[in-house]
């Protein structure tokens, strides 16, 4: 009876440690957070912008937007959601992120497989890149142009040729995270809108671990109609703002993740 009450009870520790371990490899290695939020305030947004990618930089907000034949880049106001300046993108490009590295804005495109490079203050076209694959979000991290393209993968580019530096395999816990959309680095995280979803990841740039998930999807109306998903971050390190909006949403919201 004794060697049959060890052997169960040996058994038993086992598979608690066994079941402890398999929960140690599910959970990230900074530890998932998931993040509430407050609204600060929100403004008019242009509902017929199919938001791709935005920007705030140097008290200005820019936007990305796509789809064929409805693809720009806009310097919008905030208050009044009134575009200031607009670069329609030819018919056959579909717009995607965005990001400004030394005033210069660079645009993605998805399928076409190049990136425009425009001056800040006139929108005219300086330069262009040639990528491969698909083109989704953009950001940068003050020295990489960091991009996503719709799978696991992140790349960190350099911003004067476009060149790969490294790539970052993004897991939440031991599971891929696909579908990365837009994105924007904001004080060392890499935050990026999960296509398909209302959700807006966080994500650790040095081992491409998922660190915080935020739920925004309570932010969209009953009564919007016509309306896509959620995409569009854009932070103003200044005044420690961060501003989401979604394709089609008739409006932008300044938001305050608590953590």
């Amino acid at each position: 009876m004794k060697r049959i009450v060890l052997l169960t009870s040996t058994l038993l520790i086992g598979f608690i440690i066994l079941g402890i371990s398999q929960n140690i490899n599910q959970v990230p290695i900074n530890g998932l957070k998931h993040v509430n939020y407050t609204v600060i305030n929100s403004y008019p947004h242009d509902s017929t912008a199919y938001t791709q990618g935005l920007v705030w930089y140097k008290g200005k907000l820019f936007e990305g937007t796509g789809l064929f034949g409805g693809s720009s880049l806009r310097n919008v106001t905030l208050l009044t959601g009134e575009v200031m300046k607009i670069r329609n993108l030819s018919s056959t490009f579909f717009g995607e992120g965005i990001t400004i590295y030394d005033d210069k804005i660079y645009q993605l495109t998805w399928k076409n497989n190049v990136c425009f490079v425009y001056d800040i203050s006139s929108f005219n076209e300086i330069n262009s890149f040639k990528y491969d694959g698909e083109g989704w979000g953009l950001t940068n991290d003050g020295v990489y142009l960091i991009m996503s393209n719709g799978t696991s993968t992140l790349s960190f580019l350099n911003p004067s040729n476009f060149s790969l530096i490294k790539t970052i395999k993004v897991y939440d816990g031991n599971a891929p995270v696909d579908r990365i959309n837009e994105l924007e680095y904001v004080e060392g995280i890499i935050y990026a809108n999960i296509w398909l979803t209302d959700t807006i990841i966080g994500i650790n740039p040095q081992n491409g671990q998922v660190v915080e998930r935020i739920d925004f999807s309570k932010l969209k109306n009953k009564d919007w109609l016509n309306i896509d998903v959620l995409n569009g971050i854009a932070y103003d390190p200044d005044n420690k703002r961060i501003f989401v909006t979604g394709k089609l949403w008739p409006l932008l919201f300044e938001v305050k993740l608590i953590k």
